[in-house]
């Protein structure tokens, strides 16, 4: 089992949802971004160390060889990278870098209208686009003050 499946497979067995894994160069860092969906109010601080201390007994039961651990909430900013991540948030205004430019543009802020026959799809200043999942290179909502 790699790693990204093994981490995947006991946040979900915690009752948690992976969002993002980031790794540090030498994988010294391990760096993971939580949600509960379910959850009124959001990740806090006592549901990141449930999930740490969790996880550092997994990670030495496996022998994965790291120095520090870090658990955290996916923020307001939060990273959207699975199909399922842009039905959720469909209504919500997002940031979204595409790998291959589309008509020349990589760059698009737009209100997300969730998921078409597995393309994204977006509202934009000039009008409705579709976008391919996998041209997706980077998408983030974009935090609402109020």
């Amino acid at each position: 089992m790699d790693l990204h499946e093994l981490l995947e497979k006991t946040v979900t067995g915690l009752g948690y949802e992976l969002v993002d894994v980031e790794q540090s160069p030498r994988g010294r860092v391990l760096r993971l971004f939580i949600d509960k969906p379910e959850k009124q109010g959001g990740i806090d601080v006592e549901d990141c160390a449930t999930v740490s201390n969790h996880l550092t007994r997994v990670l030495a039961v496996e022998n994965v060889d790291y120095d520090r651990l870090e658990v955290s909430s996916p923020g307001l900013d939060r990273v959207l990278k699975k199909l399922a991540d842009f039905e959720r948030f469909a209504g919500s205004e997002v940031n979204l870098r595409l790998r291959l430019p589309l008509a020349g543009r990589r760059n698009f802020n737009g209100i997300l209208q969730g998921v078409r026959d597995g393309k994204v799809c977006l509202t934009i200043d000039t009008g409705d686009v579709e976008l391919e999942l996998s041209n997706v290179d980077k998408a983030r909502l974009v935090p609402k003050f109020d």
